[in-house]
Formats: C-alpha cells, structure tokens, sequence
C-alpha cells in the first residue's frame, strides 16, 4: 500500500475514533436526563396498560376499545425497542473503546434495564387479558385491511379498459383478501405483503388510502407476533459481557432502599443470560458456565447488599438497646437516615434454582449471631433478648427463642462450674428451685396433654370402662382381687391395636409417658435434695435456725463502732438468708400437685377416672420391660441396657395423687394378686421338680429350672416395683385423700387467721406457680 493510502487510513481511523468519543461523552451527559424521561414515560404506559386492561369492554364501543389496546400495545413494545437500543449501544461503545463507565452512566444504564423488564412484567402480568385482546385486535385489523382492499378492487372492476397487467393487479387483490379471510399467520402476512406489491400498481389505492393500509398491516404484523418480538426487546442476555455493573448497583440499591423492589426486575434480567450459556460447547458441559456464573453473581450479591444489610440491622439494634450509653449521633436530621425494612417486605427473588429471601436471610444471620454471642457472654443474654423483640417490632423479623439457661448467669447455677470447683459448691452454694419447678410446670403440662389423649381414645376408655364393670361384677368372688389373667389380656389386646416399626405398642408408649413425667418428678427432689444438702451444709455452724439473735441490736447496745455495726448488719443479712434458703423448697411436689389437681379432678375430664383399672396391665408391661433392659447388661452389645427405671413407679403415684385414687386402686389388691399368683405357679413347678427328679429326663429338668427362674425373677420384679410405688407415694401424703388435705388446709388457714388477729393480714399458705 503507498504511503499517501496508510495516510489517509490512519487519519480515517483516528477520525472515527475521535468520533466515537465524542459521542460517549454526549450520551454520558444525555443519559440521565433520557432515562428520567423513560421513567415517566414507562410508569404512564404502565398506569394506562392498567387502566385500559382493566375496565370492561363495552359492545357499543367494542371497535375503539380495541384500537386503544392496539395503540397501548404497539407503544409498549416501541418503548422496549428503544430502550433495549440504548442500553446495547451504549455498553458495547464503552466497552469497544474501552473506556471507563462512571457510577452516574452506570446506575443510568441499570435503571433502564429496570424499565425494560418492567414493560416485560407488565405483559407477563396481564397475559391472559393481553393474549384475548391479541385475537379480537387482529380480527379488527383484518376487517380494516379488508376494507380497504374491497374499495380499491371494486375501482379495478369498474375500469373497462382491461388489460392483462390489470387482470394480475386484480388477482393479486383478489388473492390478498382471500389470504386475510383466516388466521394471521407469518405465512399468509407474507402473501399479503407480496400480493400487495402487485395490487398496488396502476393507481389501484388513492394516497389517502394507501398509507392507513400500510399502517393497519404494520400494526397487524406487530400484534400477530406481539409475544415473540417482546420477548427479544427484552431479552437482557447481554448483560454476561457487562457484569462488572452488578457491584455498583447493588450499592445503590443499598442506598437507595425505597426502591427495594427493583431489584426483582434485576435478577430477572440476569437469569436472560442462562439459555445462552446453555448453548456454550467451548466446555465438557455447560453446567459448569453455569455454576461459576451462579456462584459469582451470588457472591456479589453477598458482599454488596445482604451482608452489609445484615451488618446495618445488627448495628442498628445494638445501639437502640444502648441508647443510655450515647455511643453515637443518631439524630436522624444531622445523620440522616434509611429505612432498611423496604427490604425485608420483597417477594423471594428466584435465581436459578433457589428462591433468595432476604428477610430470611437476615433473620437468620441475627439468629446465629446472637446465639453464638450468648453462650460466649451468657450475662448478656437480657441485651439480646430485648435486641430480638425490637428486631420484631421495628423490621418484623421472628426470631428463634435462644433457649438457652437463664439461669446459668449472674447468681445462677452452672453446671461446669459446679464441677471444676465441687468442693466451693458443697460449702457455700445456695440453691433456689422456684425457676425449676417452673420450667417442670411446662413440660408437664405437654406431657399431660398426651396423656389425656390416650386416655381419651375410643379403644382405650371402652376397654377401661369393661374392665371396670367385669370388677364390680366378680370382687366378691374374687376376694376383692383384680385377676392377673385380666391385665394379661388387656396388654394382648392392646397389642392387636398395631404396633410401631421398632415393635412398641401402644400401652409400651403410655409406660414411656409416665416414665417420662415421673423421672420429671424424680429429678425435681434430686436437685431439690442437692440444695437442701448445700444449704445445711452452709448453715451447719448456726446453734438455733429457731432463735437466732439480732448481732446489729447487740452491737449497737454495747456502742461498738460503724465499722463493727455494719459488720453486724452484713452478719445479720447472711444468716436471714441462709435460714430462708434452709426452709425453702419443702413443699415443691405439693405445689405440683395442687396445680394439676383441679384440672384432673375437674367433670370435663372424666375420662381420666378409669386410670387407675390400668395401672395394672401398665404394671405388667413395666416388668416385661424391666426384664428385658436388665438382661442386655449380660449381652455385648448394650444398647438400651439398664439395672432400674424407678421414674415410672414415681410416675403412677403422683397421677393416682392428681386424680385422688389411690383409694381405689388400693382396693384391687392387685399387687397381692399378683403375689398369689406366681407363689401358687411356682409352688407347683417346685413339685413338678420333685416328682421328675427321680426320671433321668435332663431336658425336661433344665426347662423346669428354667420356668422356676423366670417366675421368681418375675416376683421379684413386681416386689421391687411394689416397694418403689410404695415409697414414691409417701412423698405425695398418700395416706390422705383430698378431702382430708382440704380439712387440714382450711384448719391451717384458720389458725394463721387467728394468731395473727387481721383478716387482711392473712397470707397464702401455698406458694403459686405461675
């Protein structure tokens, strides 16, 4: 090439380039101001897509509503064109020439991205009013072509000067209609189309007519592929290319958080980018495009908004509780100020195949933090807790309860303390149960619950209430004796109910229930009696817990000095509360009492007064059980060993209390028929023994052996249960019905009353727990 050519190609070159740049700039400076005329341009089409799509369409002005939707129609998609030449263009400029986007282009260029996925939405949203009208449009359309064309022919017809060229122009208007007569297919439109390349020579159409044809099969060939061509306007999938936008946006969405909700028509623009990497061959697979893209937006996503928002709330949580502390300026007027909960009323946004719900997400970030930094600062637990209910009020987040120990804190008890340190413990702790007992409130209120719906159960109670009546009806022959065989053959029909997959009946469930509510009570006395023993323990140096002297009057008679009285004072303080803590907690089965008794005892529960006809298949079941469980002691493998379960006799015998039937299942007898029983079977296998001792059959001595081992082993186990039943009713004063408790409360009471000679000074004999 001369030198004169790579001259001129060179300034060539430079010419254009200078030209591009200078139309950067211009559009730089343009695109704020045309994307704040798009917005209301948009928003007006919007409210109007609305307006129109809405109200019903009248018969006598069917033709004009229908050419109003056309026009709303066609203004929409025209609106998509234009805004999807804008953003292309300008983004490919930027990045043609390379240069540097600023944050103003940047936020500019989104917010049309914005718009274009809002017409998109727009049409999605009223799809099916869109795709009615499409038909009926079309039809219009069609009928106005068709007008037309019949004007224009009839003109051909009446000319009498025939001619082969004027035969063609007829036919091809001929053919024309003939293709409008159906549906507007891209086939038939493009017959139309050439067929009015030949209708509309020789003057066929005035220029008044010709033009409106023209429009009506431009609109035609519009609303025809309405669908398809709004899909392509605002497909965004060219937004893989420029993702370095995503980061500043999401800044400004963070700072701009009214207009939260945009960020749906964001993400819907970066799912666009998907089926185009799905046709990516460059990989093995293109799952793999797809994950990196995935991993990365949400990257961003993370870094740029949810865990600075995150950050925000948590802040703004902590410095509302620590208000007293003026850590900080937070007069909204100086500092100013955003409203962070527009977040957390969106929609989850979809993304790929997960749903991204923000709300959650920060509940869930609040959630771990705060129950992390619980267990570190367990003293703290107040402050997080009011943080939780004022994240409920102000941003409407429901937190998951901590449930952590409130009382392993500032004067609680902890449990690893009380092991590195038992010997401080046992000298010095004191312990306060009233929080126990009320945490054992609320678990056996659950319990109980079930326990009723047990009872309840049509089987169950009709079963109860024959056995019942089969008692009342053979006592007197039975020597007042529940028979055995009767329990035996209420567990074989509870049986034939079903059973679970792991083999358990369902009077096995309702034994694991007591159990469950008498290992409650079990482990209630045992802290209890641990408290008791720290206590006396503490207080074993004090002569008289009955006359203790005041150490303060005694100082202060003899004129000792300030020091020495408040000595005295501080003396006298710790000995008041070492006697209080000596004598509280005395009664904590009784209040467990008195607060489930009323309800036990109440008409609606009547169905709870057959319990105590199945104490005694329960007690069978129990046995078999306990059996069991010692007897894996022996094997290797242990699992679900153990050698006493003493929670269900404590279970029984704070229900039979509840229910005020201890007189009645006393009056069974059924541990002493239980006792006849396997005395009279083992006595006749011992006999057995003696009479086959002189065969020589070893088998059948050994089977013998064996039943005479099992029976007293069996015994032994209804003894044992028998003993345990028996103790654990002397902690709930069974030897006193509730009519006796009652007399004894009110002669208490009585005697307060008198002693202290007011009324009104009367306190409360039982404690309450609330």
């Amino acid at each position: 090439m001369p030198a004169a050519a790579k001259l001129l190609d060179r300034r060539s070159h430079h010419a254009i380039k200078t030209q591009r740049e200078n139309f950067l700039q211009q559009k730089a400076q343009l695109l704020t101001k045309e994307m704040q005329s798009y917005y209301v341009f948009v928003s007006s089409w919007m409210t109007k897509m609305e307006s129109i799509l809405s109200k019903e369409q009248r018969m006598d002005k069917f033709s004009e509503d229908l050419s109003n939707r056309c026009n709303v129609f066609i203004q929409g998609f025209l609106y998509a064109y234009s805004l999807s030449t804008i953003i292309k263009t300008t983004m490919n400029l930027y990045m043609s020439m390379q240069k540097p986007m600023t944050k103003t282009s940047v936020k500019a260029l989104c917010r049309l991205v914005e718009l274009l996925k809002a017409i998109e939405h727009t049409f999605y949203r009223r799809s099916m009013v869109v795709a009615d009208s499409v038909t009926h449009i079309t039809q219009h359309l069609q009928h106005q072509a068709l007008n037309s064309i019949s004007v224009a022919k009839k003109r051909v017809i009446s000319d009498k000067k025939y001619s082969e060229q004027c035969l063609d122009v007829l036919s091809a208007l001929v053919l024309a209609e003939n293709t409008l007569n159906g549906p507007s297919t891209k086939q038939r439109r493009l017959i139309v189309s050439l067929a009015l390349s030949v209708g509309t020579q020789m003057k066929t159409f005035k220029d008044e007519e010709l033009l409106p044809l023209q429009v009506v099969m431009k609109k035609l060939d519009l609303i025809s592929e309405l669908k398809e061509r709004i899909r392509t306007q605002c497909d965004c999938c060219f937004l893989y290319w420029h993702r370095a936008v995503f980061p500043i946006y999401l800044d400004d969405v963070y700072e701009n958080a009214v207009d939260a909700s945009r960020l749906q028509y964001m993400f819907s623009a970066l799912r666009n980018c998907v089926p185009a990497m799905m046709h990516s061959r460059h990989l093995e697979s293109y799952e793999v495009l797809l994950e990196c893209y995935d991993k990365e937006i949400m990257e961003v996503l993370n870094e740029h908004l949810l865990d600075k928002l995150c950050k925000e709330i948590e802040k703004d949580l902590r410095l509302s509780v620590h208000t007293h502390l003026k850590l900080d300026d937070r007069n909204p007027y100086r500092v100013g100020m955003k409203d962070l909960a527009h977040f957390f009323s969106l929609n989850p946004i979809r993304f790929f195949n997960r749903f991204i719900d923000i709300k959650v997400y920060v509940t869930h970030y609040l959630d771990k933090t705060f129950y992390n930094l619980t267990t570190v600062a367990l003293h703290d637990w107040a402050t997080y807790s009011e943080m939780r209910n004022l994240a409920s009020q102000r941003y409407g987040l429901i937190m998951t309860e901590a449930h952590l120990p409130s009382q392993t804190l500032e004067q609680g008890l902890d449990v690893l303390e009380i092991m590195r340190n038992i010997h401080v413990f046992v000298s010095r702790y004191l312990y306060n149960l009233n929080n126990q007992v009320n945490f054992t409130y609320q678990f056996l209120r659950k319990k109980f619950y079930i326990f009723s719906q047990f009872m309840y159960d049509e089987h169950i109670k009709s079963r109860l209430i024959k056995d019942i009546r089969f008692f009342r009806e053979v006592k007197d022959q039975n020597d007042h004796k529940y028979p055995f065989e009767r329990a035996e053959k209420f567990n074989r029909g509870i049986r034939k109910l079903g059973m679970t997959p792991d083999g358990q009946s369902y009077l096995d469930q309702f034994r694991q229930l007591i159990s469950q509510i008498g290992n409650a009570m079990g482990y209630v006395r045992m802290i209890r009696s641990g408290g008791l023993h720290c206590c006396s323990s503490a207080i074993r140096f004090v002569p008289d817990l009955e006359d203790i002297v005041n150490f303060e009057e005694l100082v202060k008679e003899e004129g000792l000095s300030e020091e020495t009285q408040k000595a005295a004072r501080q003396l006298d303080s710790v000995l008041t509360d070492l006697t209080r803590n000596s004598a509280e907690g005395t009664e904590y089965f009784k209040m467990l009492v008195d607060v489930f008794a009323p309800e036990f005892r109440s008409p609606k529960n009547m169905h709870l007064r057959n319990f105590y006809i199945i104490v005694p298949p329960l007690t069978l079941n129990f046995v078999e059980h306990s059996i069991s469980c010692k007897e894996k002691l022996n094997k290797k493998n242990k699992g679900g060993a153990a050698f006493t379960d003493d929670g269900f006799a404590m279970g029984v015998a704070y229900i039979l209390k509840l229910l005020n039937q201890y007189q009645e299942f006393d009056s069974l007898h059924w541990f002493q028929s239980v006792r006849e029983k396997y005395v009279k079977e083992i006595r006749a296998v011992a006999k057995q023994q003696n009479v086959q001792s002189t065969s020589q059959d070893e088998k059948l001595l050994q089977t013998m052996n064996l039943t005479h081992k099992r029976l007293e082993v069996c015994l032994q186990e209804f003894e044992l249960l028998y003993f345990s039943l028996s103790s654990a009713r002397i902690f709930f004063r069974a030897d006193k019905t509730a009519a006796e408790e009652n007399q004894e409360k009110k002669e208490r009471e009585e005697s307060v009353k008198t002693s202290n000679g007011d009324l009104s000074t009367a306190a409360p004999t039982d404690p309450v727990v609330k």
